[in-house]
């Protein structure tokens, strides 16, 4: 049900998107307790403020209040996807080149499920991270196909 909810979503939302020249990061419809939320997030490359916020809010509402496909009560939320922003597609992985990420695994490469480091390139569908091992850099190759979650990571040096 929820990914049907999220994928007639990001249908309604394409038009707006395109409309008002921003960025779909994600839509998610999560229950939380006993309450369900309809999460979208959206950028742009300079980032996005709390008006470009609302104003996506205002015209998706009127889209679902026209052909809403939830029939219980939910609540809609449109924010930014922070700092640490979800790489749900392979577009934004090639945009985060250079960037510090984060990569969670379906199954271990080198013993390893989760990495972090710098993206050094996204290639016929494999990631190449440097990551820091025992003080030392290495280079890790990860197949676009194993991994279940990607995003961008905030460092402090």
């Amino acid at each position: 049900m929820a990914a049907n909810i999220t994928e007639v979503t990001e249908s309604y939302l394409q038009p707006i998107m395109e409309e008002l020249h921003l960025e779909l990061v994600d839509v998610e419809f999560v229950k939380e307790g006993k309450n369900w939320f309809l999460r979208v997030y959206v950028d742009k490359a300079e980032g996005i403020d709390i008006e470009e916020c609302a104003i996506v809010s205002e015209k998706l509402s009127a889209v679902l209040d026209e052909n809403d496909p939830v029939d219980f009560p939910y609540f809609l939320e449109v924010s930014s996807p922070g700092a640490e922003r979800p790489l749900k597609t392979k577009q934004a992985i090639t945009n985060s080149i250079g960037k510090t990420v984060y990569v969670k695994l379906y199954e271990p490469i080198d013993n390893e499920k989760e990495y972090q480091g710098t993206l050094k390139a996204f290639e016929d569908d494999v990631l190449t991270l440097e990551v820091m091992i025992k003080a030392r850099k290495k280079e890790v190759s990860l197949p676009y196909e194993k991994i279940a979650k990607a995003r961008l990571a905030v460092t402090f040096n």
